[in-house]
């Protein structure tokens, strides 16, 4: 029993360690006032019911539309979860852009950033992106901005707080728990579940379209 104890101290310790450690990232949360032009805004992924955006998908891509606008930015990376026919998220917000005035050859879209670890990943690797403001709610920018820094991505975040979240509570603690997880794909070299040709960030997004 003693060592049971011991055990689970220490694993409390780290855990809380990792998540001090990444959330300290937040501090590079901007608002637009002060935020620095860059290559490009990161739309991290999220929920959507057929065509329909979820609340929170939504106000990320409303928030970096004011960051396209504001001309903080030239081009858009939606990336998400279009790992079925019957599943998309990017196409999904790329009809959303679109209605709301971003040029075609601006919204790029990442088909397979199946999580923040894999979107931070190609946008560097794909995309060519060095320079990047990422896009989502406070609760995830901590974890998104410790990722790109850890993989030498020179990123700022842009909060997509639009609203209150009716699983506000559950986004939270489900995000202690992916701190850790962002922790050992950093500390371990983890690759994406997918990588495949390059998608020059300065060229036309189109070329990214399916």
């Amino acid at each position: 029993m003693k060592y049971l104890i011991y055990f689970v101290t220490i694993f409390f310790l780290i855990f809380l360690g990792i998540n001090i450690l990444i959330l300290d990232y937040s501090k590079d949360i901007k608002d637009l006032d002060e935020i620095s032009d860059a290559e490009a805004g990161l739309v991290l992924g999220a929920s959507v019911y057929g065509k329909h955006l979820s609340d929170i998908y939504k106000d990320r891509l409303d928030a970096v539309l004011i960051l396209y606008n504001n001309q903080k930015i030239e081009k858009i990376l939606a990336s998400g979860d279009h790992g079925s026919l019957n599943y998309d998220e990017v196409n999904t917000a790329k009809e959303y852009l679109l209605e709301n005035g971003v040029l075609e050859e601006d919204i790029f879209l990442d088909h397979a950033g199946f999580d923040t670890y894999d979107s931070v990943y190609r946008a560097k690797e794909i995309f060519g992106i060095q320079k990047l403001i990422i896009v989502s709610q406070n609760f995830h920018l901590g974890r998104a901005l410790y990722i790109a820094s850890n993989l030498g991505v020179e990123a700022q975040g842009f909060s997509a707080d639009l609203h209150k979240y009716i699983d506000e509570v559950k986004n939270n603690f489900r995000e202690f728990f992916a701190r850790l997880k962002a922790f050992f794909d950093v500390n371990f070299n983890s690759l994406p579940k997918f990588l495949g040709p390059s998608i020059n960030i300065n060229g036309d997004g189109r070329q990214s379209w399916d």
